[in-house]
């Protein structure tokens, strides 16, 4: 069970504002009575009698093609057990969402209320013609078993229990990688399976696949090894039966060179590891707790070659990692089923993923300098945007040459490029930001923490991992709102600057403060003062290292909270002005809007400045900046000063920075349609690029898209971002949400990172 405000928010979470995490979006014009009759009544009728003519056409008039159903009845559900088919559907909808953000696949989640084998069956194929694939889900063994393989025996679509088959496939990519690494072949080594349920009976059998021996499998369970003189073993177990003389798991470790979890927590001794043959390979995958810690295992063992079902861990073996790219695969051949042909391209089209150079984007995001292939890099991250032009290729081939492939594919090229499109619709940057925050986490002052929203995103900071936060505001008030949502205080530092708990620091902050302004009119008194104001305090924290980042503005107009960030924080080396940015995610990706908050009217050279800026920050998030400098004119359409100054920010840009994607002066539709910018302006260095950096003329049209971008087509923020300070301290928008502040903090933190790195 979640701790009580852990179990709180994961509630809240499902409930609001919507319940469930998915919904049916239209796909079609639907705003006259035209476009009524052509989706129902009576147009409809005519691509139903298409279909009846060909049912295949089912797949060229309706959403079948990409629709796929995930599909349980609550007799296996991960970590909670036979819980029944509703308390199952947050699982199945959770499915849901990662099919459609790793693979852009839409899905329907079913639940059905038997435990028989029979009605189940009947009960699937009978709504099969609605989807082009079934993923079974959270079964129990062995029905799981018998249920799979007869629909996929019955059925003419993609049928797979990602249980049994998900674990297979990633584990199988990571122990090929392994034995290389450890210079074993598989048909050589012993392997010993600690769990006999529908994963490990699949993980087991797909090893077999790739070259293990049977005589070298010790397969156990809860009563010890599976010995073939043990009675009444069910036919999966005596699959994998033993003659050796072995009882127990300890004995079967013995001299073994690889150890597959998928059992209980700690059933594995630092004493057994060390009976292990040189260079153990050890897959502890029990979740959420491996059956040896990572630490454990690598500080008993410094020649092991370790994976486990944890993020924080290196090489976690997470089905995300599979499914979505197998389905989408299947999908996009029309394969009238998953065989052992596509699993096997799915494990080699991974296990060859990890040795291939990982993009900069995935080293920011876990907080490496370069991942490399190696013992702790075995296995792809998640996060890899490799992954969706890597693996449904290989699985679309498979099923094309194994013969199961209906549509297939001709232009491999042109199909990639789809596939990476797909992308643009997934917005994983926030995750990756969130992710690469949480491998550095630095300290955060919240100035304004005695509003309770800003203390919510306080503790999803400190819970997540993301900060340490330090809190300024009326302690009385913080801590009633703490209790009241359930915020742990112990470990927090609470600070109120107006009281005099902290006047031995507010001395010397405003002398420090004082020593710098004595000549701008600022007295010592003054200065003394100002230490009182959390938006001084706080940033004199950051100053003077006491603290690592500042997020501040929730209750308080940006000018007022500006100009003290200004007085003492001041101008990064070689930054003339600040400037803001706001990351939009948008359907097409990421997009990056400048400058939405500080300049009003700037010149020519100051727009420059500006985009340059933003695409050093666009690097950060591990992103290549391709930047468009807008205006209502194209490329000298007008001579008006607000054009012009445009077009000589270019210039400049192409002058002093020839190695920066930038162009314009360009009109906003043709910086973002690259087929219309490649047919009227071939010229442009943006011509066939995708733009994700549009830096506006001045402070009104920049600031009104974001927000029209925001209100409108629901598309998220996460600004404004500033830039061109000393410090990291960043000004949230008056009223910004819990995840919007959630989000800043997180950036926040990579700024601080980046900085340490540059010695800052």
């Amino acid at each position: 069970m979640a701790p009580r405000n852990k179990r709180r928010e994961a509630l809240i979470y499902h409930a609001k504002p919507t319940p469930g995490k998915i919904k049916v979006v239209p796909t079609k014009k639907y705003a006259t009575q035209r476009d009524l009759s052509l989706a129902y009544s009576p147009g409809v009728a005519e691509p139903c009698l298409e279909i009846e003519k060909d049912v295949s056409n089912a797949y060229k008039y309706t959403a079948k093609g990409n629709l796929v159903a995930v599909i349980s009845n609550g007799t296996a559900v991960l970590g909670l057990g036979d819980i029944g088919p509703e308390a199952s559907k947050p699982v199945m909808e959770g499915k849901g969402l990662l099919f459609k953000i790793f693979a852009d696949i839409d899905v329907f989640d079913i639940e059905v209320d038997t435990k028989d084998v029979d009605a189940f069956i009947e009960t699937v194929k009978n709504i099969a013609p609605t989807f082009g694939g079934i993923n079974l889900e959270d079964i129990k063994a062995p029905e799981a078993f018998e249920i799979e393989r007869r629909l996929k025996e019955e059925l003419d679509i993609p049928v797979m229990h990602d249980d049994q088959h998900g674990t297979a496939i990633i584990s199988a990519a990571a122990l090929l990688n392994a034995l290389e690494i450890a210079g074993k072949k598989i048909e050589d080594v012993l392997i010993v399976v600690s769990g006999a349920g529908a994963a490990a009976v699949s993980c087991t059998r797909l090893y077999k696949a790739f070259g293990a021996r049977d005589e070298n499998i010790v397969m156990t369970d809860s009563k010890g090894v599976i010995r073939s003189d043990r009675e009444k073993l069910s036919k999966e177990k005596a699959e994998f039966a033993t003659d050796r003389d072995l009882q127990t798991l300890a004995d079967a470790l013995i001299e073994a060179d690889v150890f597959v979890g998928l059992s209980m927590p700690d059933l594995v001794s630092p004493e057994m590891l060390k009976t292990m043959a040189s260079d153990p390979i050890v897959f502890a995958m029990a979740n959420p707790n491996p059956e040896i810690p990572y630490q454990l295992a690598v500080d008993t063992r410094d020649d092991v070659i370790m994976a486990t079902g944890r993020s924080d861990t290196p090489n976690q073996v997470n089905n995300v990692l599979g499914f979505p790219f197998i389905f989408r695969g299947a999908l996009d051949v029309r394969a009238t089923g998953i065989n052992e042909a596509m699993k096997i391209a799915a494990v080699k089209a991974l296990a060859e993923l990890a040795k291939e150079p990982v993009p900069e984007q995935v080293n920011i995001a876990y907080g490496e300098t370069r991942l490399n292939f190696g013992r702790e890099y075995i296995i792809p991250k998640p996060f890899d945007p490799r992954l969706i032009a890597k693996v449904p290729p290989a699985v679309a081939k498979a099923a094309m040459e194994s013969g199961v492939a209906t549509a297939p594919i001709t232009d491999w090229e042109r199909y990639e490029d789809q596939l990476l499109e797909r992308m643009g619709n997934d917005n994983k940057i926030v995750r990756l930001l969130v992710e690469r925050a949480k491998n550095n986490p630095k300290r955060i002052v919240f100035a304004e923490a005695d509003h309770l929203d800003v203390l919510k995103a306080a503790q999803t900071v400190k819970d997540e991992g993301i900060g340490f936060p330090i809190l300024l505001g009326r302690k009385d008030v913080i801590l009633e709102l703490m209790e009241t949502i359930d915020f742990e205080p112990s470990g927090v530092t609470i600070i109120d600057p107006k009281t005099d708990e902290e006047n031995e620091r507010k001395e010397r902050y405003a002398k420090k403060y004082w020593s710098g302004r004595k000549r701008k009119g600022m007295t010592l008194y003054g200065a003394a003062s100002l230490m009182r104001e959390r938006n001084y305090f706080g940033a004199m924290m950051v100053n003077e290292g006491d603290a690592d980042a500042m997020l501040s503005g929730y209750s308080r107009s940006y000018a007022s909270v500006v100009k003290p960030i200004l007085e003492l924080v001041g101008l990064a080396k070689g930054a003339n002005r600040i400037a803001t940015t706001n990351l939009m995610m948008t359907d097409r990706g990421p997009l990056f809007i400048s400058d939405t908050s500080i300049n009003i009217d700037p010149n020519s050279k100051d727009l420059a400045k500006i985009a340059h800026m933003t695409a050093k920050t666009v690097q950060m998030f591990g992103i290549e900046p391709v930047v468009a400098m807008l205006s209502y004119s194209n490329f000298g359409g007008s001579k008006h000063l607000s054009a012009s100054k445009v077009k000589d920010a270019v210039a400049y840009l192409h002058r002093f920075y020839p190695d920066l994607l930038v162009d314009g002066e360009l009109q906003t539709d043709f910086a973002l349609n690259q087929e219309m910018l490649k047919d009227k302006f071939p010229f442009s260095k943006l011509a066939g690029k995708k733009v994700n950096v549009l830096v506006f003329p001045e402070l009104t049209s920049a600031n009104s898209t974001y927000k029209l971008l925001k209100e409108l087509n629901h598309a998220e923020s996460i600004g404004p971002i500033m830039m061109g300070l000393k410090k990291p301290v960043h000004i949230l928008q008056l009223g910004a949400s819990v995840e919007e502040m959630v989000n800043m903090a997180a950036v926040a933190v990579v700024d601080a990172q980046e900085k340490e790195k540059r010695g800052v």
